[in-house]
Order: C-alpha cells, then structure tokens, then sequence
C-alpha cells in the first residue's frame, strides 16, 4: 500500500498531449529509484512502529480492554 501511496510524488505529466488522442501519457521521468527507496524507507518506519506497539504493554491481550475474557 506505501507504493501506491508513493507513486505520484514528483510526477509531472507530459506539456504535449498527443495530437490524435489528447491523451499525455505516462510521465518521461517517473524517477522511479526514488521512489522504491522512499516506499522501503515509509514501509521500515510503518513495520517498526507496529512491532514496536506489539512488544509494548500499551496494546496486549494478556490484560486490559484486549485480554480474554475467560482469564
């Protein structure tokens, strides 16, 4: 999901649509190396910051509102 989110940054489409369809097609420098080490970067914050949340006590489902209730 961070690469579609990631996607359209930077994008510019092309200044002349083409003549016959008016349609400007894809972008002539996508850039896409940045992109793939920003969607990695994005998706390595997002991971840490779950696994993070995960091995906390703020979100356990040995006690508080997400335990069990048969415990």
């Amino acid at each position: 999901m961070v690469l579609f989110a990631v996607l359209p940054f930077g994008t510019e489409p092309e200044v002349e649509p083409d003549p016959h369809s008016g349609w400007r097609g894809a972008p002539r420098r996508p850039h896409l190396g940045r992109k793939i080490i920003a969607t990695t970067l994005v998706a390595a914050l997002v991971w840490g910051g779950a696994v993070a949340l995960i091995k906390s006590d703020y979100l356990s489902f040995r006690h508080g509102i997400l335990a069990d209730p048969g415990d």
